[in-house]
């Protein structure tokens, strides 16, 4: 028999029909209530129907975010027992990111928060917050930006306190770790809250968990801190300079450690790559019509109708090379290359405006079937590029295969998609390519071990970007 506090009760109403008014049991299975409302109804099938609120922000009922919505009031109760069960329960559901969504449309995200700052919870009901508020992050739907000074100090503090529960700190740990990469302004914050020396003393302890967690924060900390100071072109200079063309050859410990800054240095894009572009973003929607005004001098856009600069900026799309000329970002869901497809393009257009304006204009000049898709045929080469520069595969122990180029560059990526874009297109004309020889087309810069003179694809690309900075 349930509680008299589980049954509310509720009118449904359908078009076409008299409105029902039953007794809810909250407990009970939301496919089970919506079957025993289309049997009041007499329809059939009733797994094609959902129920809506009809008022306010009238949005679907689902099992999410009916569980979303008791967690969040359990977590709010004056019980202890109850905050704790409905801490236990959050920490486990969070994975799923359909009830991610739903928790954090209620802040619940911030309810932690708050709960961190105030760190006036046992140690179990802390270790149920962490963990469910890692989880929930981790789906990357809220930025990790937004976070007080207060909870990061907090946290920080979970991690230097000497005596305490081991859960928390390793949970901390994971948290700070994802701060460190996730922006510069909290990579600063975390490293003048947690000491090297702190994190050292966590890597000496028996619990291998405690390890791992501290020695990925440290390993954080130290290629962050690796990559600002490389990107000091004095520095980067430096090396190139006194080092790789010092009269002395390279020995190999030394070949090892360039070698890892070079592999930890151009890791760093692995998140452009792997995120994919987001419809709804301004910034990211505003990049690509930058690609195409600069390609395209036409009237001014704010006179135009809605439906006139709609068909103008699908028409400019389609020259651009872009498959969805109505929608161009979903050219860009695909990870990888992701976002850094969209950041290779922007760049060659920015640095190299003639160049870019050149090939667009040349390619809207040719008869359709020998057009060189500029769009289409950066997203392949910046995938081909992150396969030759290995992104995302992190260093190897034994590892010294450096590339000299790479430090002579400030923005090797970037700089060799310029240079093997305008080859791809020269190649192209050569060829008088169709659509059907795109792939044949690519195929110096292809990503296998050698090409057909036996020239590994990184060292043939590393020619040619000597080659065109020489000129």
């Amino acid at each position: 028999m349930p509680q008299q506090k589980d049954i509310v009760k509720i009118a449904i109403q359908m078009p076409g029909a008299y409105p029902q008014l039953i007794q809810l049991d909250q407990k009970k299975p939301l496919s089970a209530v919506i079957k025993e409302v289309c049997d009041g109804w007499n329809l059939p099938g009733p797994e094609n129907y959902a129920l809506q609120y009809a008022d306010g922000v009238q949005t679907y009922i689902t099992e999410s975010g009916r569980c979303a919505e008791d967690l969040f009031k359990g977590i709010q109760s004056l019980d202890p027992g109850v905050r704790c069960d409905s801490l236990k329960e959050l920490a486990s559901v969070s994975t799923d990111v359909t009830f991610a969504q739903e928790f954090i449309s209620r802040d619940g995200h911030l309810l932690l928060v708050k709960i961190v700052e105030d760190s006036n919870e046992s140690n179990v009901i802390m270790t149920h917050t962490l963990t469910g508020f890692m989880e929930l992050m981790d789906h990357g739907i809220v930025s990790w930006e937004n976070l007080s000074s207060v909870f990061i100090k907090k946290i920080a503090s979970f991690v230097n306190a000497k005596p305490t529960d081991a859960s928390i700190q390793q949970v901390s740990l994971d948290i700070l770790e994802s701060m460190v990469l996730s922006s510069h302004s909290l990579f600063l914050q975390v490293k003048q809250e947690v000491t090297m020396e702190r994190l050292i003393a966590h890597l000496q302890v028996t619990n291998q968990q405690i390890q791992t967690k501290a020695m990925a924060l440290l390993m954080a900390l130290l290629q962050t801190e690796m990559f600002a100071f490389l990107n000091k072109k004095n520095l980067r200079q430096y090396i190139y300079k006194n080092i790789i063309h010092s009269s002395g050859s390279v020995q190999d410990e030394m070949a090892h450690y360039l070698y890892v800054l070079q592999s930890v240095t151009l890791n760093h894009l692995e998140p452009r790559m792997r995120t994919p572009l987001d419809c709804y973003s301004q910034e990211q929607r505003d990049i690509l019509h930058n690609l195409r005004q600069a390609a395209f001098e036409t009237e001014s856009e704010n006179s135009l109708s809605h439906e006139r600069r709609r068909s103008l900026c699908a028409k400019e799309f389609k020259k651009l090379g872009f498959s969805n000329n109505s929608n161009p970002g979903q050219d860009l869901v695909r990870t990888p290359p992701g976002l850094l497809a969209l950041d290779t393009m922007f760049y060659f257009a920015s640095r190299y405006p003639d160049a870019y304006s050149r090939f667009v204009l040349e390619n809207s000049s040719r008869e359709d079937k020998h057009e060189c898709p500029f769009a289409r045929s950066s997203i392949q080469l910046t995938l081909i590029l992150c396969e030759i520069l290995r992104i995302g595969e992190p260093p190897s122990e034994t590892g010294s295969d450096y590339h000299p180029i790479f430090f002579s560059q400030d923005r090797l990526m970037e700089e060799l998609f310029c240079v093997c874009i305008q080859l791809l297109n020269k190649t192209w004309k050569e060829m008088r390519a169709t659509q059907e020889d795109f792939d044949k087309v690519q195929w110096p810069i292809s990503a296998t071990p050698t090409n057909s003179c036996g020239v590994t694809g990184l060292a043939w690309l590393s020619g040619m970007l000597t080659i065109t900075v020489c000129v």
